[in-house]
């Protein structure tokens, strides 16, 4: 049966594949970017970052030679700016370890920052013919559906165990494709919501459809509890420039830009928030007006629910904020920062 799924998979996707620009090369490079940009990122938003991407820096070296500035800004809006870093950080490891050259081998490609075994295994296979197999949440739904397996595939034993069917199932002739056409599978056929079974060209081995539990696979352990944190931020103007600083440390958006930030463990209006010791750290010595506040819709991160106000306050002199430098507000827009800010500015812009 194994050997059937496999056919008939290469068949479909013959047919039915997606025409990508890094599917009409085998440039390492590129195909790299285009997985790391779309991890936890759909193909129609990723399409325009990839290109962006790779319109500016055509080659490893020019990425790696970039600020971080630069990439953390091309990357605005897509969330999860870890990976920016990363994608930074693997560049310059590219030309420093390698001189400029993708390495081959899976190994060595496990040791760029931010390189998993699923990116690996997709640029071994795609770009250098390797035999090696991607997991990704697609081939976790083909594979739990297929075969109808009830381990769950956040726990150790389920990884193990989907990864080692993966590989059972690779044609090893053609690796790259056939990674490509299960992972296209899983996101045009074999979609998490409303799979198009009565059309499908694996019906017939799917188990879980004949048992009728495919809204039931895969399985997951169980949901992160999910964190509120209530954000107010100040967005001071003396009337032609602004405060920003740019977060540091292990919390969220390191790298990013944003303005004074007071964080509370509940939701403040005006004045309350007036009343907080670090406000009147920052403002208790001078006048000012509150001339705009403006509540966000709650801003959904993996683990955390934000909640943000922004507090739009007109000032003779901007005050001393540790850690933050004043710009030209007609600047903010040069700046990296969150997509939380971004939405604000945008905001501001319409008003």
């Amino acid at each position: 049966m194994k050997e059937r799924i496999t056919e008939r998979l290469m068949g479909w996707y013959a047919t039915f594949r997606r025409e990508l620009p890094w599917r009409t090369t085998q440039d390492p490079y590129a195909i790299w970017l285009s997985e790391v940009i779309l991890q936890q990122t759909r193909v129609q938003q990723g399409l325009a970052y990839y290109e962006r991407f790779i319109g500016r820096w055509p080659r490893v070296e020019l990425l790696a030679a970039a600020s971080e500035d630069e990439v953390l800004k091309e990357w605005q809006g897509l969330g999860y700016y870890s990976r920016a870093r990363n994608l930074h950080t693997a560049a310059q490891e590219v030309v420093d370890r390698f001189s400029g050259v993708f390495p081959a081998d899976f190994a060595s490609l496990r040791t760029l920052k931010g390189v998993g075994d699923y990116t690996a295994a997709a640029i071994a296979s795609i770009a250098f013919d390797q035999p090696h197999a991607v997991v990704d949440g697609n081939v976790y739904r083909v594979l739990a559906r297929l075969f109808d397996l009830a381990t769950p595939i956040d726990s150790t034993e389920g990884k193990r165990a989907f990864t080692a069917l993966a590989h059972e199932l690779l044609d090893t002739t053609h690796p790259g494709t056939y990674n490509q056409a299960i992972m296209d599978f899983g996101a045009m056929q074999c979609t998490p919501q409303h799979p198009r079974c009565e059309q499908c060209p694996l019906q017939d081995c799917c188990l879980a459809y004949a048992a009728g539990t495919i809204a039931e696979r895969p399985i997951k352990q169980g949901r992160t509890k999910i964190r509120d944190r209530y954000f107010h931020y100040l967005h001071l103007s003396d009337g032609t420039h602004t405060l920003l600083h740019r977060r540091e440390g292990g919390d969220i958006w390191q790298g990013l830009y944003e303005f004074p930030l007071i964080e509370t463990t509940s939701a403040c209006d005006a004045p309350t928030l007036a009343a907080n010791p670090t406000f009147q750290q920052w403002l208790g010595g001078q006048s000012y007006q509150i001339e705009r506040e403006q509540s966000m819709r709650p801003h959904q991160l993996s683990h955390q629910r934000l909640h943000a106000t922004f507090f739009r306050i007109r000032v003779a002199t901007l005050p001393a904020i540790e850690g933050s430098q004043p710009i030209a507000e007609e600047r903010l827009g040069e700046y990296a920062v969150a997509r939380l800010i971004d939405r604000y500015l945008e905001l501001c812009d319409r008003n």
